[in-house]
């Protein structure tokens, strides 16, 4: 192999080639990679930080929905014990009622009756005071038989 002075050019002009290349292209090249490799890293960190945010945030709205479910069930719980409550008490009302109104009725009918024995009395005292008119054929006192007649009367 021959070394002659094209091939010494060409290697001289290789190594400035590769000096300059070290001295003002490399650097650029190997920030702009770094700042690259820091974004990329940035990323995947972010990326990973969003992934446990939104595990986080299932886990959260599950719990949620977990709360919301068991509220929903005690207040429903509380509304039929509410209804059942409001039933019991109507039927108390109404049997109460139903007893008031019955009451209500035998007073009525007691003095209805009482009432009814007192005209009977009354109907048999006249009854009685004309028969003895009748049978006397002459008028009685009427002051001196009433006081007998309303004794006879309490008798019956």
């Amino acid at each position: 192999m021959q070394i002659n002075a094209t091939l010494l050019g060409q290697m001289i002009f290789f190594a400035l080639f590769v000096l300059f290349c070290m001295r003002f292209v490399w650097p650029p090249i190997a920030q702009a990679m770094a700042e690259r490799a820091q974004k990329i890293a940035a990323g995947l960190a972010s990326a990973e930080q969003a992934q446990k945010s939104l595990e986080q945030a299932r886990e959260q709205s599950a719990e949620h929905e977990r709360a919301a479910k068991a509220q929903a069930a005690d207040l429903l719980a509380q509304a039929k014990k509410r209804a059942e409550q409001m039933v019991e008490e109507a039927k108390t009302q109404a049997h109460e009622e139903a007893e008031r109104i019955l009451a209500a009725a035998e007073a009525e009918r007691a003095q209805q009756l009482a009432q009814a024995k007192e005209a009977l009395r009354a109907q048999v005292s006249h009854l009685a005071i004309a028969g003895a008119e009748k049978i006397l054929e002459s008028s009685v006192d009427p002051a001196a038989h009433r006081r007998l007649l309303d004794k006879l009367a309490a008798q019956l």
